[in-house]
């Protein structure tokens, strides 16, 4: 991973956009690392991980409900209790 202080991001910012396009990048401001510059596709990749995590995990509450006998008659019960 590459590694760039944000004055030399300054100066140059489109050699940083190009290197994002094959490894992230990371900015340091005094010698601590502030952000990662990263290309669209390995945004769009992680966006995706994080939406298949969160669907996994929604199957697995939603199993584990169902397994405890949470119908969806008693969710609604319980949801109109609390409103």
């Amino acid at each position: 991973m590459q590694t760039i202080s944000s004055t030399d991001m300054k100066q140059g910012f489109g050699a940083a956009l190009d290197a994002a396009q094959r490894e992230p990048v990371i900015i340091t401001k005094q010698n601590r690392g502030v952000a990662v510059l990263i290309s669209i596709a390995e945004f769009d990749k992680l966006r995706g991980l994080r939406v298949s995590e969160f669907e996994r995990l929604a199957r697995d509450v939603s199993a584990k409900a169902a397994q405890r006998g949470l119908t969806d008659e008693k969710l609604q019960e319980i949801l109109s209790d609390v409103s």
